[in-house]
């Protein structure tokens, strides 16, 4: 099994300190390792909840990897002195990954999306990357995690599927809430006797992904997600859906982050972790505080 990576603070929440392609190889050399995990691609609006839900902050407290989706992340580390290496997007970890598990003979199963994207997305990766093996896709009904019967369908094609990637397809926090259902973490599970499926596989939050490989929706160019823009891109497209999540909840929000970061580089108390070798989700941390010079680096 792969060590799992240094981390970093960013206002409570740990980051792994990993690049994109070191997060494919870890992950799969975990499966290689026969064992499972978790990875969430976390982004300014999931720390930005993780102050105000407990419940979701335990969820990234769990995950075996949380990679910085977001520039605003990635500048506030920056600014703190410890450094995350790049952006980790979840949209592009789905074509990464996927090459990566066609290489080594492993299968993907879609899970969500728009009735018909997980079906025409599978179409699209097996064309692209020969050999890759799309052992299945499933669309949720609307309502389905408070119906016992569809929640019994979605354990049943999953185990049945044998999967060893899982990309769930449903925003956030809705598809984190499903993947911690499905990994046996909710001390109330929707239907008797499910129990845990697939324990030896990886699980994804992809959010809008597969809607991106589709083409159903655009995604920005690569230079507005290299400068931070791409949230301008995509409130122009649903500026009725995102107004409020980017104008009103991100941007003041991503000031303070970056503020808070700076002063904590500032008064030199930096936001580096340390786990033990081979720890998952929920390792003890021995947090590192140390008194820097003024600017000092990581």
């Amino acid at each position: 099994m792969p060590t799992r990576p240094e981390g970093v603070d960013l206002r409570g929440v740990v980051f792994d300190c990993i690049a994109e392609t070191e997060t494919v190889g870890y992950v799969l050399d975990a499966l290689d390792a026969e064992r499972g995990g978790w990875v969430i691609t976390s982004n300014l609006d999931h720390l930005l909840r993780a102050g105000r839900d407990s419940e979701f902050r335990g969820m990234l407290d769990e995950a075996d990897l949380v990679v910085a989706d977001g520039m605003p992340l990635v500048w506030a580390s920056q600014l703190q002195g410890t450094p995350l290496p790049e952006r980790v997007a979840g949209s592009s970890l789905v074509w990464t990954m996927t090459a990566e598990a066609a290489k080594r003979g492993r299968s993907v199963f879609l899970l969500g999306g728009d009735e018909g994207t997980a079906e025409k997305a599978g179409r699209i990766l097996t064309e692209t990357y020969p050999g890759l093996k799309i052992v299945g896709t499933h669309c949720p009904p609307f309502g389905f995690e408070a119906d016992d019967a569809k929640m019994k369908v979605i354990f049943e094609v999953l185990r049945n599927s044998q999967a060893d990637l899982v990309y769930v397809a449903l925003g956030s926090p809705k598809q984190e809430r499903l993947i911690r259902r499905l990994r046996g973490g909710d001390a109330e599970p929707a239907s008797e006797g499910v129990g845990e499926v697939l324990p030896g596989a990886w699980w994804m939050g992809v959010g809008i992904s597969l809607s991106y490989i589709c083409r159903e929706v655009k995604p920005a160019p690569a230079w507005m997600k290299r400068s931070g823009l791409e949230w301008v891109f995509r409130l122009v497209q649903e500026p009725k859906r995102l107004v409020k999540r980017y104008l009103v909840d991100g941007i003041p929000f991503a000031v303070v982050l970056l503020c808070s970061s700076a002063w904590r580089r500032v008064a030199g108390r930096r936001g580096k972790w340390v786990r033990p070798a081979g720890a998952g989700g929920v390792a003890v941390r021995e947090m590192i505080t140390e008194v820097q010079p003024h600017g000092g680096g990581r």
